[in-house]
């Protein structure tokens, strides 16, 4: 017998849907019930590395980590990860298929994937009493409906409740409630239960008259009324909302252990991913830690940091055309502490070779670190360990280049010259005790009085952050509806919102009329089953899925009329064997 469940939507991207689930999730696991995660495709630059070595969204990880589960493939069967405005790199079953522009992928490719995505919804329902879905952007995106498989495509496939989050903080949420349900076809708005107010500052007292109102428009209730929630400082989905300028990571409030704080600026290159790196260092008490765009606003960091980037070779050029390289430069030369991660740490080597992610060929890099970096078709996906500065060191590895190390110090599989350390690790900032001696090095570079807390335990600060998210759903929310919900399904006889969903444009399918059911979701096309995870009867009885032998990938040109670009036709570079 399948467990129950319910899918999270938002009436818009950010409203709050992955922090509603891992509440949920948390909430759920604390009350002694067997629950697992799931989006069926994200859009992400943050990602995470399961231990089968499959690369899922890190959203996802941290909600596997609320529900007390290790993160499979199973619960983010599909990731797109951006590589420019126009394009994605699609990973499948936690294993990249190629890159594919967005009308590419729309124009058939995802709903060819709804087998793969309720296959996996399906193993976690055999295995689990409980699967928390989470939407993606808005389930009333009326042009993209006929190929949904993220929302109302896997809620109704699954026939799961719908509970709709609104971001109150950004006003309009009545009005967003209204219409997003309203542009729903009778047959979705069926299974949308009702809403979730997220954000809410002041006296709910003073809200309630709006929710009744709803109520009498919608015929649908509201579960709860989160209250704004400061410091939760969990991960977030990608870093495209991450300021520019003058953002500041929220750090634990707490003075530093020392005499000094000790300052980091992160450098917001283009396409950054796995920006969570610094998550680690934002939590020990005295680090302040802010992302910039201006070579002088380097001029008083103790630390600066290159991070990630699904783009190196752009990173690189938008570092010399905004003088952060030559800052960067001048700061090696002057003893000051630089650390790459990743991406980062391929902008400081000396030569980049890159004919896979930019096809630009042989560029210069930094020439702060002895490294050549040669990008390779295959991506490496690890979870290392190791040992550095006298400390045991986990991480991750996602990434296309491969260094050739050439001098310097090791430096986990990377190296250090001087004050300049770069590394592919993601994540090695979370060990506590390395994260300890790094700083201390830092510092010590730096010429600051920082003395690191003896006692912060990164990976205790996060479970307590999980906990607020659990407690905020249990005192505020309505937990015995909500299981009801999760249990029994949308109540029957929800009334229908008129206009409902708009008949689709020309050349965009099969009209679909006002208040009707669109046709049933296609089935996938003959050829693009692999992704499918294979063996459903045996698989269903584990935790996960096989990742650990990849189909082979051949990949195969797609040629398309029109120019590369989101929302035209491209030459896409797609394992359709694979998809």
């Amino acid at each position: 017998m399948s467990g129950g469940g319910l899918l999270v939507a938002g009436t818009t991207s950010d409203a709050g849907k992955s922090v509603v689930t891992a509440g949920i999730c948390r909430w759920l696991v604390r009350r002694g019930v067997k629950v697992a995660p799931f989006k069926a495709q994200n859009m992400s630059l943050n990602s995470f590395v399961t231990r089968e070595g499959a690369e899922i969204g890190r959203a996802q990880a941290m909600q596997a980590q609320a529900a007390r589960v290790e993160p499979t493939a199973l619960m983010n069967p599909v990731l797109l990860k951006p590589g420019s405005d126009r394009s994605s790199q699609v990973v499948l079953m936690g294993k990249p298929v190629g890159e594919m522009s967005a009308r590419g992928y729309h124009g058939g490719r995802q709903e060819a994937l709804l087998g793969t995505v309720t296959d996996c919804l399906e193993q976690l329902r055999s295995t689990y009493d409980a699967v928390i879905c989470e939407g993606a952007g808005s389930p009333a995106e009326i042009n993209l409906r006929r190929t949904d498989i993220v929302n109302m495509g896997i809620a109704r496939a699954a026939r799961f409740p719908v509970l709709v989050v609104g971001d109150i903080d950004r006003g309009g949420v009545f009005a967003s409630f209204f219409g997003t349900t309203a542009l729903l076809s009778a047959e979705d708005q069926s299974l949308v239960a009702g809403y979730l107010v997220n954000k809410f500052r002041g006296d709910v007292s003073l809200l309630e008259p709006g929710l009744d109102m709803l109520y009498g428009l919608t015929g649908r209730r509201t579960y709860g009324v989160l209250p704004y929630a400061h410091g939760l400082g969990i991960d977030e989905e990608d870093g495209l909302r991450v300021s520019l300028r003058g953002a500041v990571r929220e750090s634990v409030v707490a003075p530093p252990h020392g005499e000094d704080v000790l300052r980091v600026a992160v450098c917001a290159v283009p396409l950054m991913s796995n920006f969570t790196d610094v998550d680690a260092l934002a939590a020990e008490p005295g680090v302040v830690v802010r992302f910039v765009d201006r070579a002088e606003e380097l001029a008083d960091a103790d630390l600066v940091v290159v991070p990630g980037t699904r783009g190196t070779v752009k990173a690189l050029a938008w570092l010399r055309e905004r003088g952060l390289a030559e800052a960067l430069v001048r700061r090696a030369a002057e003893g000051r502490p630089v650390l790459g991660i990743c991406g980062g740490f391929q902008v400081l080597g000396e030569r980049i070779e890159d004919e896979v992610e930019s096809r630009a060929g042989v560029v210069d890099g930094l020439g702060l670190l002895p490294v050549r970096i040669r990008f390779d078709r295959a991506k490496t996906l690890a979870r290392p360990v190791g040992s550095t500065l006298g400390e045991v060191v986990e991480g991750y590895e996602i990434h296309h280049g491969v260094a050739d190390v050439r001098g310097g110090e090791p430096f986990l599989d990377g190296c250090r010259v001087g004050s300049v350390w770069g590394t592919h690790w993601h994540g090695s900032l979370e060990s506590d005790g390395f994260r300890r001696r790094f700083l201390e090095e830092v510092a010590r570079a730096a010429g600051r009085r920082f003395v690191p807390a003896p006692d912060t335990c990164f990976g205790v600060l996060r479970e307590e952050q999980l906990d607020r998210l659990g407690d905020l759903v249990e005192e505020h929310a309505d937990t015995d509806a909500l299981w009801r919900l999760i249990e029994g399904g949308a109540p029957p006889g929800l009334p229908f919102v008129p206009p409902g969903a708009p008949p689709l444009g020309a050349g965009a399918g099969a009209p679909e009329s006002r208040g009707a059911a669109p046709d049933p979701a296609p089935q996938s096309p003959e050829g693009l089953e692999m992704g499918r995870p294979e063996a459903l009867g045996e698989a269903r009885k584990s935790h996960g899925p096989d990742v650990s032998q990849p189909a082979e990938a051949t990949p195969q040109v797609l040629e398309n009329a029109g120019s590369a670009g989101l929302g035209q036709e491209a030459e896409q570079h797609v394992d359709e064997e694979a998809l």
